[in-house]
């Protein structure tokens, strides 16, 4: 078994982009469940009642977090297995993890963004990157899929303005602020070495995409989506953390602090008013707090 997770390591390593410290993770918690079966066994050999066992003895001295993070190492590894014509099924398939409350957060709280902002470190492999694309999603709110299009000529760094085309090839501009702009910063040499690496293997260079991917390449949906939860694991948020996520929390964070809806709107580049009110999860102590602030009889009467 141990030749087969050394192949995966190479494989999450080099073929999915994934950091060195997200591949340890993965490789600790596959070594676990090695050590659980018996390290002799072999990989064929392993069923669904081998992972069932596994499971059930993570619910002793285990979080229903880390439980799930297991569950879903193991599931990764077996599918690669399975993907290489290593094993016929999959034995992780039908066993059934933690309930873990909100499988899909509707939004993060602001300690947790900013735990998540600080997920990225300089030991993983694209962590200049990464970060930028945390602090510009956050910044802007805008849509993965209007992220992963950014062209270099779409920023303007003198306004800290970027121009996205959201649905219907409809444009806006949309501030970011100094944080994303410095992080976009750190990260334009390493897209240039990107680019540069490119040539050298005789590839057409990628000119005009801001995120690129380990190929040089227009970095992909899949590809935020896929390191974006595995930065909220390592953050310990212990939920699922989407860019829908961070695209809720910007809203719900600006409307928070006071901004007024119909902005919100226009930096989520929302046609309609009622779509952008769903993500309004103020509670009610703000409501009041406001309505006291800002309605004229509230005033009048602590005027009298």
């Amino acid at each position: 078994m141990t030749a087969y997770i050394e192949r995966f390591l190479v494989w999450i390593l080099v073929e999915r982009g994934y950091s060195r410290h997200t591949a340890e993770s993965y490789q600790r918690d596959i070594l676990e469940f090695q050590r659980h079966c018996g390290e002799d066994l072999d990989v064929q050999s392993i069923t669904n009642t081998h992972v069932q066992a596994f499971v059930g003895s993570l619910y002793t001295g285990n979080a229903s977090a880390s439980v799930a993070r297991k569950l879903s190492s193991l599931r990764t590894f077996f599918r690669f297995l399975q993907r290489e014509k290593v094993i016929a099924a999959d034995p992780v398939s039908g066993v059934a993890g933690p309930q873990l409350g909100r499988n899909i957060p509707s939004f993060l709280t602001v300690d947790e963004v900013f735990s998540l902002l600080e997920a990225p470190v300089a030991t993983d492999r694209y962590w200049r990157r990464d970060r930028a694309i945390l602090e510009l999603l956050y910044a802007t709110g805008m849509r993965v899929s209007e992220l992963v299009g950014v062209n270099l000529e779409d920023i303007d760094w003198d306004a800290e303005l970027v121009r996205v085309r959201g649905k219907g090839n409809k444009e806006r501009m949309i501030p970011f602020g100094r944080a994303a702009h410095e992080m976009l910063q750190q990260y334009l040499p390493e897209r240039e070495s990107l680019i540069v690496a490119r040539i050298q293997r005789g590839r057409k260079a990628e000119r005009q995409a801001l995120f690129l991917n380990g190929q040089g390449t227009r970095l992909s949906v899949r590809s935020v989506e896929r390191f974006l939860s595995d930065y909220g694991i390592r953050a310990g948020i212990g939920l699922n953390v989407t860019p829908h996520a961070l695209r809720h929390s910007f809203a719900t964070h600006l409307l928070e602090m006071g901004a007024d809806l119909r902005t919100v709107q226009e930096l989520l580049g929302h046609v309609s008013l009622s779509t952008t009110q769903k993500y309004t999860h103020l509670n009610i102590d703000h409501l009041a707090r406001v309505y006291d602030q800002a309605h004229p009889q509230a005033r009048r009467s602590r005027e009298e």
